[in-house]
């Protein structure tokens, strides 16, 4: 991956994934299937380029299973996303990773499947439920404008054929 190298997150990253997230994903608290998560309480990796922070990813590990919880990239297209998933997966090992995204979120669907994840769950009005129950502040409309109404689910597991 030309120049990227992906490391752990450290405390002296903080401010700057407090910002990112804010930025991409309306706050360090994700909600998904259900319920709210602070990403930046769990374990995260950073990818770094040019000697700066350039992506993060977090993620939980449960039950022989991993759940993507946030994935950011500064920059699309150039190698990020895929640097983060690559180390993710050399670190878990041959694990289902689960990734929950937004119907509107179709670079991050493209992404995903792009990298053998498959579509194993939609939630009809999961993200208008969280909204009223959970985090009031997703947005209304995302990507293109598009509405935000349901959680997509993706797998990636070495099992499935």
């Amino acid at each position: 991956m030309g120049g990227i190298t992906v490391r752990d997150l450290a405390e002296a990253d903080l401010d700057w994934a407090v910002s990112v997230l804010d930025a991409e994903l309306a706050g360090r608290w994700q909600a998904r299937r259900g319920e709210l998560v602070d990403v930046l309480a769990l374990p995260g990796l950073v990818a770094v380029s040019g000697g700066h922070p350039a992506g993060l990813l977090a993620y939980r590990l449960d039950g022989g299973q991993c759940e993507i919880e946030a994935l950011v990239a500064t920059t699309l297209g150039v190698g990020i996303g895929t640097a983060l998933l690559d180390e993710l997966r050399r670190r878990v090992g041959p694990v289902p990773i689960r990734v929950v995204t937004t119907n509107d979120n179709l670079p991050a669907r493209a992404f995903y499947e792009h990298h053998g994840f498959r579509l194993v769950a939609v939630r009809p009005g999961a993200v208008d439920e969280a909204r009223r129950t959970l985090k009031p502040t997703i947005g209304s409309l995302g990507h293109g404008g598009l509405p935000i109404r349901d959680e997509l689910e993706f797998l990636d597991d070495p099992g499935m054929s």
